[in-house]
Order: C-alpha cells, then structure tokens, then sequence
C-alpha cells in the first residue's frame, strides 16, 4: 500500500495505491509536479497565473500554456450539458476551477493507469476517482465538521461534492449572480466512463440549480446518482443512489432510501 498527500490548489490531493510497482513511487512524484504546475497556470488567486494575466487582458489565449484553451472548451461545453447553470466566470471573474480541480484527479488517475497500477483511488478537495476496488467513500456532512453525511461504495468509482464543507457559501446562480440558497452540499456519483472531470463540474452546475432543479436533472442523466443535503440537514437523492450504499452501512440510512 502507498499513500501519498499533497497540499496544492487550496485544498489537499491524497492518492492512494493498493498494487503499486516499483515505479510507483517515481509516478506519485510526477503526479505532485503536476498538480502544482496545473495551479500556477490556472488559480485564479495567484496573480501571475495564466489565467489571471488572461482575465486582465495582460495574455491572449494563444500565448497561455496549451492546457488553458483545452479547459475553457470544456467549460463551454459542460455549460451547455447543464443549461447555462455552469461558468467559467463565476461572478464575471474567470475562474474554471469547477473544472480543473477534477481534471486534475483525473489526469492523476491517469498517470497511475499508465503506470500498470489497477488498485488506486485519488482524492482532491472533494472529488474522487477510484479504480479497481471495492471502495468506500465518505461524504462529508456539511453542518458537522468532522462527521460523515454518507458512505458510498463500489468499483471504479467517480464521486464529486460541491457545498460549504471546506470553503462555505462560495457557488453562485450564474443565472442571477447570487448564492445558491437550498442546499448544504450535493454529491454525484458519475459511471466509471464518465470520469471525474465531467462528474464534478455537473456537480458544480447541479448544486447552482438548487434542490429540485438538481434532483430531477440528474434522475435524466445516465449513469448518474445524486445525493443533496439541505440546509436543515435532511437529505434527498435519486432513485438508484442505494445500489451505491454499502451493504454494511448504517441500517437506519439504508432503510431511509430503501
């Protein structure tokens, strides 16, 4: 077994290897490399970042490192899967960190793949991508620090949370340019081949949407399972997130959504 955590883009990026090889260790180190570089060319809190400089008209996208004209294209097209309740400009600021923070497990999980490891999951600031398994998964309750909302299991999971456990009210409506009010946090549990980049960005959007909005566009999405808090902390979900709860969960929860 090998674990690895890395402090980077705010938050903290875990990877954790249950077959590694020999070339394992070398691969994690890539990985941090990696995830450092992606936050110096796109946080938007640090000032010489690509797109900061982008955002203030100091570079054109042609001068940007090659990654930052791939990831606003995939913005603009999650913002279409979601009805417009996806931006790169939350606020009128770019910032496509709902997409880059799951790019960046996924490209991690990636490089792990490539490596021949088939046993592995990778965590960053919410969103995680796992291989093989099973795995279990905790969702973090958003009113209780510390504690868990749910568990999740199963294999090759993709699961992303979007709410206030880390950094508060911070997702806006871009439809009206306010915070979200009805929910606490919103989890989705995307199919193995819809990877994490995709499944936390629609987390993002769904969250914006609020509650009932989220629900029922994720009840028409395949291969897409949602769980929402609310803000008095009683939850709702769609109807085959139970399939993802583990057979030696909680009874009183699994009674809740059986």
């Amino acid at each position: 077994m090998l674990r690895h955590a890395e402090p980077v883009m705010g938050t903290v990026f875990s990877v954790t290897v249950r077959d590694p090889g020999p070339g394992t260790p070398a691969v994690v180190e890539r990985i941090a490399e990696r995830l450092h570089r992606l936050d110096a060319v796109f946080s938007p809190y640090r000032a010489d970042s690509d797109i900061s400089r982008l955002d203030r008209g100091e570079l054109d996208l042609a001068d940007c490192a090659p990654e930052v004209p791939a990831v606003l294209a995939a913005c603009r097209e999650v913002a279409a899967e979601t009805d417009g309740y996806f931006t790169e400009r939350p606020g009128g600021r770019l910032d496509p960190s709902g997409w880059v923070k799951g790019w960046a497990v996924e490209r991690a999980a990636e490089l792990l793949r490539s490596s021949g490891a088939r046993q592995y999951c990778v965590s960053g600031g919410g969103d995680v991508q796992t291989a093989g398994g099973p795995w279990r998964i905790g969702v973090a309750d958003p009113r209780r620090p510390g504690l868990l909302a749910a568990v999740l299991a199963g294999h090759g999971l993709a699961v992303a949370t979007s709410g206030t456990a880390e950094r508060g009210a911070h997702i806006l409506d871009p439809h009206t340019g306010r915070p979200v009010d009805g929910l606490a946090s919103l989890t989705l549990v995307g199919s193995p081949g819809t990877g994490i980049a995709r499944t936390d960005a629609w987390a993002t959007a769904a969250f914006a949407m609020g509650p009932d909005r989220a629900l029922a566009w994720a009840a028409r999405r395949a291969g897409v399972e949602a769980l929402a808090v609310l803000p008095d902390g009683s939850k709702r979900w769609t109807p085959g997130l139970p399939g993802h709860l583990p057979a030696s969960g909680p009874a009183d929860w699994r009674a809740a959504v059986g």
